[in-house]
């Protein structure tokens, strides 16, 4: 063979293998743009919420069915061929630090959606983490509404979802004077601005307001002005351990023959079993969407799951299940979205309906928050509910309650934060006592603080 004969024989090897690399490069493309379509790294996610804390004894059980639900996905084959990794992070109980674990798991962790948060205290803290980052967060909690995010789901009841049926249930059956307690923070405060306007509107009487602090267990003195000024019910949006003072304090005030009926807008059958409270909040009431005790084939099949994974003497609550069904909904919006990309999971999560243990589910697309249904259930000496009432059908959500327009409710939420010095619960640790009269002259908007000008308060 002669060199001119070499040349071209060597040429045409060269060619061949490098078409067979330009082939091979295209073949390890398509292959590696298929298993990120379907298959391919795990999809992690966060769980944000308080294992320690006065918090903790309601968080808990939330961060144990999004593990559920999301442990459910990987024994289904995952999600787009994916396994789902979860990193939990502790809020303590603490608005700050949640802000400050959500942009770790963010930023540090690459979490792909966030799973979290309580108190409207520390959705409130995480919200701007999440807006900045154009990032998710499914919220799985009721709350005072006056609010809506682009980059927030919100599972729990906004206020006519629970608030507003349930004050309207109370004047029907219990009477039309009522005392208001709660925890001083963000949510206890704008829903007791909701109650007021409605009980006023409706000709009822508030006889008194006290705002207590975290995890405060010092009750009596707010237990024994409740005594004396003998509302028909009282409207309790007291938050985590301090229920088990309040209502022991408020079973030996009043005495077995003379009970002042509760509602509870955050006390569920996980408070009543962990804060040893069936027996003292036995007859007295909640507003939630879920009981535990809903005879629904989805509900017993979700009751099945969570006791065969945490013990058949678990209790379960509404945001509990809210939590779980998140999951459900975030899972097939990833699915239909093809990625876990949150502005495109945001995008297909307003399309998602879920039959859950509740009942049917619907995610609203204007307002990123669920139709719900609403009940309202009477506590048994046995940690359970009975429901006394519901709608009977899922509830379209209204963030912004109609006694006044949306400005005027987000400048009074403003305000607060601006009193609280940025914060989303009172920084002072006192107990205060707002003055009771409905014609409270000089209260900003019906909202009292402690540094508002012109309201009326005692603080201990």
């Amino acid at each position: 063979m002669g060199d001119a004969t070499m040349k071209w024989f060597w040429a045409r090897i060269a060619v061949g293998v490098g078409l067979l690399a330009v082939l091979g490069g295209l073949v390890w493309w398509g292959w590696s743009a298929a298993s990120a379509r379907v298959g391919g790294g795990p999809i992690v996610v966060g769980i944000l919420h308080s294992r320690t804390g006065p918090m903790a004894v309601s968080e808990r059980g939330v961060i144990d069915a999004t593990v559920l639900a999301l442990e459910e996905i990987n024994q289904g084959g995952g999600i787009l061929g994916r396994e789902v990794r979860w990193v939990i992070a502790d809020g303590a109980s603490d608005e700050t630090t949640f802000a400050r674990e959500a942009a770790r798991l963010i930023d540090d962790e690459g979490v792909s959606v966030l799973f979290g948060c309580w108190t409207s205290a520390s959705r409130k803290a995480v919200r701007p983490v999440v807006e900045q980052r154009d990032h998710l967060l499914i919220y799985p909690v009721q709350y005072e509404g006056c609010e809506e995010s682009p980059n927030i789901v919100y599972l729990g009841a906004a206020p006519n979802q629970q608030i507003i049926p349930a004050v309207a249930w109370a004047m029907e059956h219990l009477g039309r004077s009522f005392y208001l307690v709660g925890s001083d923070y963000i949510f206890p405060r704008v829903a007791n601005t909701i109650i007021r306007d409605q009980v006023e509107a409706l000709g009822g009487e508030i006889a008194g307001e006290a705002y207590l602090p975290l995890g405060e267990s010092d009750v009596s003195e707010v237990v024994a002005r409740i005594v004396a000024a003998k509302p028909a019910a009282i409207l309790n949006t007291i938050n985590g351990e301090t229920n088990a003072p309040f209502f022991e304090a408020l079973s030996q005030a009043a005495g077995p023959g003379d009970p002042i009926p509760t509602i509870s807008f955050s006390v569920g059958e996980p408070e009543l079993r962990q804060l040893g409270l069936p027996k003292s909040m036995a007859g007295h009431y909640a507003a939630w969407n879920y009981f535990e005790s809903l005879d629904r084939p989805s509900n017993r099949a979700f009751l099945s799951a969570f006791r065969a994974r945490y013990g058949p003497d678990r209790s379960l609550g509404d945001p509990m299940e809210a939590a779980y069904c998140g999951v459900a909904l975030w899972a097939r919006a990833v699915a239909e979205a093809g990625n876990e990309h949150p502005r495109e999971v945001r995008r297909e999560m307003q399309r998602q309906s879920l039959d859950a243990p509740e009942g049917i589910v619907s995610i609203d697309p204007e307002t990123q928050h669920a139709w719900k249904v609403v009940r309202i259930g009477r506590a048994r000496p046995d940690g359970q509910f009975d429901v006394v009432w519901t709608s009977g059908r899922p509830i379209r959500p209204i963030p912004f309650p109609l006694f006044r327009s949306q400005a005027e409710w987000e400048r009074l939420v403003d305000d607060l934060g601006r009193s609280w010095g940025g914060r989303w619960s009172n920084p002072g640790r006192s107990i205060e006592f707002v003055r009771a009269e409905a014609d409270r002259e000089g209260a900003d908007a019906g909202l009292a603080t402690p540094s508002a000008e012109g309201a009326e308060a005692d603080q201990l």
